[in-house]
């Protein structure tokens, strides 16, 4: 895997890429982005993987201008154009799913297919009453339970970390907080542009998901035309790190088809 520093907008964007034959941007969750992760081996076998540090994540800036998500899909349509993709597929992961799903609103002509892995991003339910828990508003032992199927296997002990991966696992922490704060986790105007999306979308959900329940998913698939739902088995918020091996057999034949 190559990594690169694109300048988009004047800020620098940490870009990473393998694999060959047609392009998918794959945007990730509130966690970050390592070429280690287990799902890159299967995608990049059949695809020209693109993966986008977000600003304030990984190694981008973050520049003070930049404090939603739907800044951050303005300046992805430009790396697209920058890398001279006319129409690509899309995954995205939880905050990368919210990202993708406004970029699908705003050019839905750039996309083939699009895979939402427990995307936040729309307000389904009652207005006094929260559609994704507050995660800093629990200990961290209760958010891993929340987001992981198994959470003694899954959560990263940060006593283990270098000093480098500490650094970032706290910035990428910090800018989840500053993109998902106020309004908590949507953007009230996407759902009203979500009619837009062109593309085959497939929703994706760990069964053991506490963060984004069936029936947010199924709301928010509602309201993408066609849209539809699979559920990924003895995994949570994170399936593609969990069960990358069933992911990749529930979202690969959905790309190809």
């Amino acid at each position: 895997m190559k990594t690169s520093v694109i300048k988009l907008a004047g800020v620098d964007v940490e870009v990473f890429e393998a694999g060959s034959g047609n392009p998918l941007l794959w945007l990730h969750g509130a966690n970050g982005f390592a070429p280690a992760h287990p799902f890159v081996k299967p995608f990049a076998e059949r695809r020209r993987l693109v993966v986008p540090s977000h600003p304030g994540f990984g190694k981008s800036d973050l520049p003070l201008w930049i404090d939603r998500p739907d800044d951050i899909a303005v300046m992805y349509l430009e790396l697209l154009d920058r890398l001279g993709i006319a129409k690509t597929e899309i995954v995205g992961c939880s905050l990368g799913g919210w990202i993708a799903a406004e970029m699908a609103s705003m050019a839905p002509e750039r996309f083939a297919k699009i895979v939402l892995v427990a995307p936040a991003g729309v307000k389904v339910g009652p207005g006094d009453k929260l559609d994704i828990p507050d995660i800093w508003a629990l200990p961290q032992e209760e958010v891993n339970k929340l987001v992981f199927h198994d959470p003694a296997k899954m959560a990263v002990d940060p006593a283990k970390l270098s000093d480098e991966q500490l650094t970032i696992m706290l910035r990428n922490r910090e800018t989840t907080a500053l993109l998902t704060w106020e309004p908590w986790m949507h953007n009230p105007k996407l759902k009203h542009r979500l009619h837009r999306v062109k593309a085959p979308t497939l929703f994706v959900r760990g069964v053991s998901d506490g963060m984004m329940s069936a029936a947010y998913v199924d709301a928010y698939a509602k309201l993408v035309p066609g849209a539809r739902t699979a559920t990924i088995a003895a995994a949570g918020h994170a399936p593609q790190l969990e069960q990358p091996a069933a992911f990749a057999a529930t979202v690969l034949p959905f790309l190809d088809g």
